[in-house]
């Protein structure tokens, strides 16, 4: 039977509505769901490849979470041991010294003591004897209690150094002659030696209790228990507060010249730390070097108070930190190498935290290569300031260090904290790194900013700051004053002695030695 390839043009089906290949189904109606399933089908596999493209973005982001939380658990877990972390290098040394012993069967311990090589330090003998007190040949051995003991006839000296404590105040009566001021039409009096006028308390005692408070570091009340306890002083802590807000006053004038001679230095050291004012938070800006001692206790941390404490005219070189508030200050500055190696380490302790799989070998050698570079540029800082090398040597060494920091820091890192750094030694402010190098007198740390705000970091935590204006103040002056008479040795007691008995003039000349 011949068959054609087309049906006639018009053929129809017998069998177009109940097709009996079909189950007796329509033609029709089958082709139709055929074409829609067809249809169906397109759009099914258009949403399967939408579902394939959101889980893919959902797994890389999950990805990208995972690392994250992993990193923010290292830095979690490194912030924990920060404050309880062990002496590792006592423990290696007693893993050390455990094991050669149980080697050679001894456990004889290390000697403890100052390094080999160190020099010692003896007391030094006092020029001056007060007093002589013969003492007898014993009677009895002090060692094993036997009485048979023959005098020898020789002498044995022993020199002890000792304090005394007079538990008793001394009370001065000032007897003036009056004299009569005819302009004021009053009677006046003058001021005797070591008088302060119409004071029940003498400059000795608020001397030595600024002395206490604010070189020692030592509370009100403390003071108060130690003026009472030792000196038969007895006063409240509102009269210690009284005596410092005094000082502070007539200190200001002098406060502002140390601002002055620190904006015209050439070089400054800078930072600053938390402070609390009236259970708000504040902050304690310092600004000085070798000779100079500066402190604001300002409520911001902003660019604003940096212009302040320095001036809109300071034309000398920072040494400091990265923090950003410092940009713009000074014709140059000094990043802290110091810094750069403590983050170094930080970051290569966070990473090790991290688990495995997120760990990348390239981050710990970094922070190494970093660590060793600025400790090597640390050490030729201070053979470059005691003479050991020349100057003119300076020059090699920057060079030389910038190429080292260009190699290793050539390749980029997974770890944020590591490629963060990485950015910032090879950016813009790579220069900064090495202005010691090129500018005499400038060291490679702030490690003297960070000495000079130790003081108020452990005050802090005895006072727990300030409550008032007045308190802000006086916690400004008072620690630039004495932080400044120890830098000019002069004793800071005897400089508040002089700041309460004297006039601003006395007390300036004696806080610069009368240089000023």
């Amino acid at each position: 039977m011949q068959r054609h390839p087309y049906p006639p043009y018009d053929f129809t089906c017998l069998y177009e509505h109940t097709c009996p290949y079909l189950d007796g189904l329509s033609t029709s109606w089958v082709l139709g769901q055929y074409r829609r399933a067809d249809d169906v089908y397109h759009e099914h596999l258009r949403i399967i490849d939408n579902f394939s493209d959101a889980l893919k973005t959902s797994e890389d982001r999950v990805r990208v979470l995972e690392r994250e939380n992993a990193e923010l658990r290292a830095k979690y877990q490194a912030l924990h041991r920060k404050q309880f972390k062990p002496n590792r290098k006592k423990e290696d040394e007693s893993d050390g010294e455990r094991g050669s012993a149980e080697v050679t069967g001894t456990a004889k311990p290390k000697k403890r003591g100052a390094p080999v090589g160190h020099p010692g330090w003896t007391r030094p003998v006092p020029t001056r004897i007060d007093r002589i007190v013969p003492v007898p040949s014993p009677s009895v051995c002090p060692h094993c209690g036997s009485d048979e003991l023959t005098p020898e006839g020789t002498i044995h000296e022993h020199i002890q150094e000792d304090i005394i404590v007079k538990p008793q105040t001394v009370v001065t009566k000032y007897v003036h002659e009056e004299a009569f001021c005819p302009r004021c039409s009053r009677s006046v009096v003058g001021a005797g030696p070591d008088e302060i006028p119409n004071a029940p308390i003498g400059p000795i005692a608020k001397s030595t209790a600024g002395y206490l408070r604010f070189r020692i570091g030592i509370s009100y009340r403390k003071v108060q228990r130690i003026l009472a306890d030792l000196f038969g002083m007895n006063c409240v802590p509102a009269s210690l507060v009284g005596f410092d807000n005094k000082a502070a006053k007539r200190g200001k004038p002098i406060y502002e010249d140390i601002r002055e001679k620190v904006r015209a230095s050439d070089v400054v050291h800078a930072d600053e730390t938390s402070w609390r004012n009236d259970g708000k938070g504040h902050f304690v800006w310092f600004a000085g070097n070798d000779e100079l001692a500066y402190f604001h206790i300002d409520r911001h941390r902003s660019g604003d108070v940096a212009k302040a404490v320095f001036g809109e005219d300071f034309d000398g070189v920072l040494v400091r930190d990265r923090y950003a508030a410092y940009n713009g200050i000074g014709r140059d500055f000094q990043a802290c190498l110091a810094h750069i190696i403590t983050n170094a380490k930080n970051i290569r302790r966070e990473h090790e935290l991290l688990p495995q799989h997120e760990r990348d070998a390239a981050v710990s050698l970094f922070c190494d290569h970093v660590m060793d570079l600025c400790s090597r540029a640390c050490e030729a800082g201070q053979n470059l300031k005691s003479g050991e090398v020349l100057w003119e040597e300076a020059v090699n060494f920057e060079r030389r260090f910038i190429r080292e920091l260009t190699k290793i820091c050539k390749q980029p890192h997974r770890f944020k904290p590591a490629e963060t750094l990485r950015s910032h030694l090879i950016g813009p402010e790579q220069k900064h790194l090495f202005t010691f190098l090129r500018i005499p007198g400038v060291p490679p740390t702030n490690n003297h900013a960070e000495q000079s705000l130790r003081h108020m970091v452990i005050f802090r935590k005895v006072c727990f700051g300030t409550r008032s204006d007045n308190g802000i103040k006086t916690h400004s002056i008072i620690p630039t004053l004495v932080q400044t008479a120890g830098r000019r040795g002069v004793h800071p007691r005897e400089f508040l002695h002089i700041l309460h008995t004297a006039d601003t003039a006395t007390a300036q000349a004696a806080l610069y030695n009368n240089s000023s």
